[in-house]
């Protein structure tokens, strides 16, 4: 069987969350016998490359609008790739894409996974929103990705007779193991215990508001991630006096995967519903940390089950984040229980074997439906 998927960006050039599950999907499902392969745009030229075994088609991005990629190529190239494929896997919010679907003709079995709602180009959408809505009725099954999701999002409602809910999942073993000796240099220059945030800096995380919070408390804080917004926070940081907050930038995989083990809990202050799961939260749940997360009513609140896997807050509020940070930070024996919850949490419904089955039998199911 042979999948294709089309998103705006992939690796080696951007590494979010969205990348990050179509690739542990296209090695999951490629291990069940599925050829996947992916297409997406660049600032480079044409190219195509392999990453764990799968070919990444990459066009040139011609223009951008309201952070929406552009491509005339890869209308054409959709249209090429999709004459070989048996399935067509969108993700979804890219409104090029559900252009390109039209003007490329695709009359192939298709699936879209439904990573967020449009939450902050609100008057884009009212201009948007008839496209979105018939290229959502033109696919064949909606995926949402948490149970909380497609309960709380009104596009996912409209289309319930043909949405299932397939969580996402990571493969751990397809994670570095970190060394020794890169352990040590991160534990001299963290510390023994410290919080750990990981994304990219964008104005949904809340970042702010933890700083605001790190205001009325000293618990040591390591900042992975760069991002649109990096040196706004850190002047928010130096305005505040923050010495306790350490922005360490993007890192490679090694690193983020000793900060991860060495870190003492996870904090995950996003705010807005354009954080639709939080693969990094999850991340944490995988190397059995308790978590810090609000209640947005997206797959945050999934992942982590307050006062079982960890704290849950209401959004915008460094109070009681900051008060949540305290509980955890003075009950070691709490938290490291609420841990271990959250790493068999993990086991039992997040695992990258369990998305790609699932996957893989909905793909099955599609493309053996009459057309």
């Amino acid at each position: 069987m042979r999948v294709l998927h089309f998103y705006k960006t992939y690796y080696p050039d951007t590494w979010g969350g969205i990348e990050q599950v179509i690739r542990q999907l296209c090695v999951g499902t490629g291990r069940l016998g599925v050829t996947n392969e992916v297409l997406t745009l660049s600032r480079g030229g044409p190219s195509e490359i392999e990453i764990d075994g799968h070919i990444v088609h990459r066009v040139p991005l011609d223009f951008e609008v309201a952070s929406t990629g552009f491509s005339f190529a890869a209308i054409r190239k959709l249209a090429r790739l999709a004459r070989n494929a048996d399935v067509i896997h969108y993700h979804f919010p890219w409104p090029f894409m559900d252009l390109a679907h039209f003007m490329a003709r695709i009359d192939k079995p298709s699936v879209v996974t439904y990573h967020s709602d449009i939450v902050r180009q609100k008057n884009l959408l009212r201009v948007y929103g008839p496209l979105k809505r018939r290229f959502l009725r033109s696919v064949d099954t909606v995926v949402a990705t948490s149970p909380n999701y497609m309960a709380s999002s009104p596009v996912l409602k409209r289309f319930a007779h043909k949405t299932r809910t397939i969580t996402y999942g990571l493969d751990k073993s397809i994670y570095p193991v970190a060394s020794e000796a890169l352990k040590a240099r991160w534990r001299a220059q963290c510390g023994e215990r410290f919080f750990l945030f990981v994304g990219v800096l964008r104005y949904y995380k809340g970042l702010h508001i933890l700083l605001d919070a790190m205001a009325n408390v000293d618990y040591p804080v390591v900042i992975v991630g760069a991002g649109p917004i990096e040196q706004e926070l850190k002047r928010h940081a130096q305005r505040l006096g923050l010495t306790h907050v350490q922005f360490i930038g993007a890192v490679a995989e090694e690193d983020k995967a000793a900060l991860l083990e060495l870190s003492y809990a996870m904090v995950f202050p996003s705010h807005l519903r354009s954080e639709a799961f939080g693969i990094s939260l999850l991340e944490g749940a995988m190397y059995g940390k308790p978590m810090i997360s609000s209640e947005i009513g997206t797959g945050t609140t999934y992942i982590n089950i307050d006062n079982d896997t960890g704290l849950v807050v209401p959004p915008d509020d460094p109070a009681a984040l900051g008060a949540a940070m305290r509980t955890l930070w003075e009950n070691p024996e709490l938290a490291a229980q609420m841990g271990r919850r959250a790493e068999a949490r993990y086991w039992e419904l997040f695992t990258a074997e369990k998305m790609a089955q699932n996957y893989h039998a909905l793909y099955r199911e599609l493309a053996g439906r009459p057309r």
